[in-house]
């Protein structure tokens, strides 16, 4: 299972993609391209999100190593990271409901809350991989 945190970071990066570009898609007028690009999102999210809890709970939490102002960085990026993956999981699912119910002005209300939301989460979710996997390793 050594090999879920590489995959976790990748769906999370693939989920960034997929919501800039589904922005970029409703903003043309693209409707389908949009709906097409929200749901690849949600569905590379929710297999990232089961294999983070299947990583999380065989394994438990990776500690830290960095000092110094990367440390401090680390969490701020973690602790904000952490708190608003947790608000946006039901903001997701309610600007989901409201697409598929037609209720697009609602849509639109919430979705403007939720996209920059989540895109941050899928972002800062590959700094947190890069800085606990690649740049401060732990040892052993």
């Amino acid at each position: 299972m050594s090999f879920l945190p590489t995959l976790n970071a990748t769906l999370n990066a693939l989920s960034a993609l997929l919501i800039a570009f589904g922005l970029v898609m409703i903003k043309k007028r693209r409707i389908e391209a949009h709906r097409y690009c929200m749901i690849a999102a949600l569905v590379t999210s929710a297999i990232f999100l089961a294999s983070y809890l299947i990583y999380h709970f065989n394994y438990g939490a990776t500690k830290f190593v960095g000092t110094g102002l990367a440390r401090w960085f680390y969490f701020a990026v973690l602790i904000s990271h952490t708190v608003l993956a947790a608000i946006v999981l039901p903001m997701i699912l309610t600007t989901f409901y409201r697409a598929y119910k037609g209720q697009f002005e609602k849509h639109k209300n919430i979705a403007r809350w939720t996209f920059p939301i989540w895109l941050y989460v899928s972002i800062t979710g590959v700094v947190v991989y890069i800085m606990l996997y690649h740049l401060y390793p732990s040892r052993g």
